[in-house]
């Protein structure tokens, strides 16, 4: 089954490029190839329309909800563009989607983001994969469940080459599997309350906490700063974001990281 979309709607490169995800990958035809909840799934945009294909009869709405298609975004960027440097991030950066990930998956993966470079973490959360994940293809495997981690120790990370990571990600199997950190209760709560249970993970603090709640919870006040968006404000906002950006700055902190990262490069001033 296909789901076919504009890509004003959906932009793959855009999409899957901006730092919200990492199990992504495009071939040199510009087709990306991704594992979700077990499945593999291509998405290729042929000229003016992008093709979702691998999807299942009837699943049609969890793929809805995963790339957030429903969400009017034309509707965000005129909120945004209320703010003249916004305003530049919303044109340049059309058909991002926020995309609403796994929560484990997102946790974990985020924790390994730490002081990492894309090509790193990639290839740390691929050998996770393999090591732990249950086998979907020749050469494809599923991002393994707290369950199936149960009782991992640092040790037997060691070959994935997460370094100082490994206790973070031992501490936060441990507190998924025995309630600690319950799913549920966080996207249930308020931004700071999600946030402050998060960090109770050890190595977890306000970055790695906002990735989460805003790939994973779809919560869209969350503004997670890593040292880009950290930089962009010190030059842009150091007073804060617009107020047009209330409740949706999240959506605006993507469109800012792809402009300024790969639409618009910049010197930050020292």
């Amino acid at each position: 089954m296909k789901i076919t979309v504009s890509v004003k709607e959906l932009c793959p490169a855009r999409t899957f490029l901006c730092g919200q995800c990492f199990r992504w990958h495009e071939d040199e035809q510009g087709k990306f190839s991704g594992i979700v909840s077990g499945r593999e799934i291509t998405v290729t945009q042929k000229g003016d329309m992008v093709e979702i294909d691998g999807i299942p009869e009837n699943g049609g709405k969890f793929w809805r909800e995963y790339f957030d298609l429903d969400a009017d975004y034309s509707e965000y960027a005129l909120r945004l563009s209320e703010d003249e440097t916004l305003k530049k991030a919303c044109q340049a950066s059309w058909g991002i989607r926020i995309l609403k990930q796994e929560p484990f998956e997102t946790l974990i993966s985020f924790i390994i983001s730490q002081n990492n470079n894309i090509p790193r973490i990639s290839g740390i959360i691929s050998r996770f994969c393999q090591k732990f994940g249950a086998k979907i293809s020749e050469n494809s495997y599923a991002f393994p469940t707290a369950q199936r981690l149960s009782g991992i120790e640092e040790s037997d990370l060691a070959e994935l080459r997460a370094g100082f990571r490994a206790r973070y990600i031992v501490d936060a199997v441990s507190k998924v599997n025995n309630g600690e950190i319950n799913f549920e209760e966080i996207d249930a709560l308020s931004l700071d309350l999600a946030r402050e249970k998060l960090k109770s993970i050890v190595g977890v603090g306000d970055k790695v906490a906002d990735c989460v709640l805003l790939f994973a919870f779809h919560k869209l006040d969350a503004f997670p700063k890593d040292v880009w968006i950290k930089r962009i404000m010190n030059e842009y906002y150091p007073n804060g974001l617009p107020k047009c950006a209330e409740g949706i700055e999240g959506v605006a902190q993507q469109y800012l990281f792809d402009y300024f990262r790969n639409v618009q490069p910049f010197e930050i001033k020292v």
